[in-house]
């Protein structure tokens, strides 16, 4: 039975909680936004919540809805101009996910997470060694979202990510080898999914992978 939602349910009480973001729990491409803190180190920054489309014949961007002004990736981007977003593999998240706790100004952060900084081939911008898929973005634009700041204090913006070069290991883009999906390809974030009704809830942020479907014939009418 479809239930209908406009307000925020009684049982979703915490005060950080994306109530829509939870109950619909849309998962969403995990990757990390790389490039240069303004004294020299890596900036690192574990992301989600994006999208990604192409338009033209050589047009490719990628929109990051919520991008903290107060946080070292914005201030990275807007001092260089520049970033990398690196998508990982489930053997990866877990030294991903240390991105978030080692991330002082004077931390190099990709190293501290045990991954390998190594140099972008098109931008200025550190990228990520392991992981099978590197973006080499350009700023393009940002918008404000909310009038508001956020429960933390916090201002975010949506961000336009112009792609300029794009790094892929062979054997992601061969489907006969490793391939972009099932155990060894995309990971995406499955943002706390919450029952409405009675407030429960998976206990942390949970990742999965996707297995490609039998093909459906493109018959529109």
């Amino acid at each position: 039975m479809k239930k209908e939602f406009s307000t925020r349910p009684e049982k979703m009480t915490e005060p950080w909680c994306t109530w829509q973001g939870f109950l619909t729990a849309m998962p969403s491409l995990v990757f990390v936004v790389t490039g240069w803190k303004s004294n020299g180190k890596e900036n690192a920054c574990l992301q989600s919540w994006a999208s990604f489309a192409g338009g033209g014949k050589d047009e490719f961007v990628c929109i990051l809805g919520a991008v903290s002004k107060s946080g070292h990736m914005y201030q990275s981007l807007k001092e260089t101009g520049v970033c990398v977003l690196n998508f990982p593999t489930y053997d990866l998240y877990d030294r991903c996910i240390k991105t978030i706790g080692n991330n002082a100004f004077e931390t190099d952060e990709i190293t501290a997470a045990g991954l390998t900084a190594e140099r972008a081939a098109k931008v200025n911008a550190p990228r990520i060694k392991e992981c099978f898929l590197n973006l080499e973005c350009e700023f393009f634009w940002e918008h404000d979202i909310f009038e508001h700041v956020g429960v933390y204090g916090y201002q975010d913006v949506t961000v336009a990510l112009k792609v300029v070069h794009i790094c892929m290991d062979s054997d992601h883009y061969d489907q006969n080898k490793l391939g972009r999906y099932g155990k060894t390809g995309y990971l995406y974030q499955i943002d706390n999914p919450t029952n409405p009704e009675t407030g429960e809830r998976l206990p942390d942020i949970v990742s999965g992978t996707i297995e490609v479907n039998a093909p459906i014939p493109w018959i529109t009418k």
